[in-house]
């Protein structure tokens, strides 16, 4: 999950792994980085302890041994595990993007995003045994917006083994699984490479910071981030957000110093490139902030957002048919942005275009992000069928 926008802060999923000296140098960097003392004393945020991410709850364990435990047995633990907690008959499992879980907690709400399903399903195949496997899967980056602020986000998934007792008795790669919620990698081939499970618990730190920050947490998001940085020092988002952490906490000497490191461990990270440049303007380095910003924009000449800002700006004006054709281009190039399709919806209404605008709805009900927009996104479909028109406010 991931942050750019208005205050740009942005966070990805790109991790660059190191070894022997060159990680030990990595890893000082790390600590030399984090100023504990800017920030309150008090104890930090709960879900910090690393072992609390793949914990079962009792809850868990009686769903292993008593709800499930005939599939278990009857279709082998590995598929028995996966239609158990995916199957739409059974366990039901809402995504939920909102909060980044751990385990119990995704189990305990039957809601999560795509790292908590991931970690969720790490924390019972464990239990029962199974090699687990963690993947980053290259697909187009996704952005969402949340409190004024913009999230990119990449994608992973599991593999599920045989106990590592049989694998060692020589089965083949075939006898691994994979379990993916990400609806682009359903119908076709993707690449993909493995991550350590170290990469993964930085992702959930990483993104417990983000959801803080969106929140005005600005305690807990350098905590969070802390946690990302010392589970694995080379996955590079981290830094990312921990310079957001401190450009937003007012510390502008720290948060390009940790910015400048991400950009040294990759230099074309338009994210961090992105967020120095702003805290260089804030500086008041302007001159610097601009060459920057001009790099990116050659770099990235359409940004996330780029047609939707526009096409908010044509329906405020009344130019409903120039929105229309903004908004389409913003759904044709992110299908699975629920927002788009919702605006898409309104300026279709404002049209006269009554099944098109619903269907643009139901679109968006289907691509929604969280239970909040799910409901949100109904409850304007329902007014829509009512009225046969939309606001152009969201409330």
């Amino acid at each position: 999950m991931k942050l750019f926008g208005p205050i740009q802060a942005v966070l990805g999923l790109l991790a660059l792994v190191l070894s022997g000296c060159a990680a030990l140098t990595v890893e000082r960097k790390a600590n030399e980085l984090l100023k504990d003392e800017f920030f309150s004393a008090s104890p930090p945020p709960p879900s910090l302890a690393r072992a609390d991410l793949f914990r079962l709850s009792d809850e868990m364990r009686r769903y292993l041994q008593s709800d499930i435990a005939e599939q278990l047995k009857s279709s082998g633990p590995q598929r028995g595990l996966i239609d158990a907690l995916y199957s739409k008959q059974q366990l039901k499992i809402d995504y939920d993007a909102e909060t980044t879980r751990a385990a119990a907690e995704t189990f305990r709400l039957r809601a999560g995003n795509c790292l908590s399903l991931v970690i969720m399903t790490a924390a019972f195949a464990k239990e029962l045994g199974l090699s687990v496997n963690f993947q980053r899967v290259q697909v187009e980056e996704t952005w969402s917006r949340s409190a004024g602020i913009y999230f990119a986000s990449n994608h992973v998934n599991v593999t599920l083994g045989r106990p590592s007792s049989e694998l060692r008795l020589g089965h083949r790669e075939e006898a691994w699984l994979t379990i993916d919620f990400y609806p682009q990698t359903a119908t076709k081939r993707v690449l993909s490479w493995r991550l350590e499970e170290d990469t993964i618990v930085a992702m959930y730190f990483n993104n417990r910071a983000a959801e803080s920050l969106a929140r005005g947490r600005s305690h807990d998001a350098y905590w969070y981030a802390r946690a990302a940085v010392l589970a694995d020092a080379s996955f590079v988002s981290s830094y990312n957000t921990l310079g957001v952490v401190y450009r937003r906490a007012g510390h502008l000497r720290e948060a390009e110093a940790t910015l400048r490191h991400a950009l040294q461990r990759e230099p074309h990270n338009l994210h961090a490139m992105s967020n120095l440049a702003i805290v260089l303007a804030e500086s008041g380095r302007v001159a610097e902030a601009t060459q920057l910003n001009e790099k990116v924009a050659a770099l990235r000449p359409e940004p996330p957002y780029f047609f939707f800002n526009q096409a908010m700006s044509s329906l405020r004006d009344g130019d409903y048919l120039q929105a229309r054709s903004l908004l389409a281009k913003e759904v044709n190039r992110a299908p699975y942005n629920g927002e788009f399709h919702f605006w898409l919806g309104v300026a279709l209404a404002q049209l006269g275009e009554r099944r098109q605008a619903q269907a643009q709805l139901t679109q968006a009900i289907e691509n929604s992000n969280t239970r909040n927009e799910h409901a949100l996104y109904t409850t304007k479909r329902a007014l829509l069928q009512a009225t046969g028109a939309l606001p152009l406010q969201l409330n």
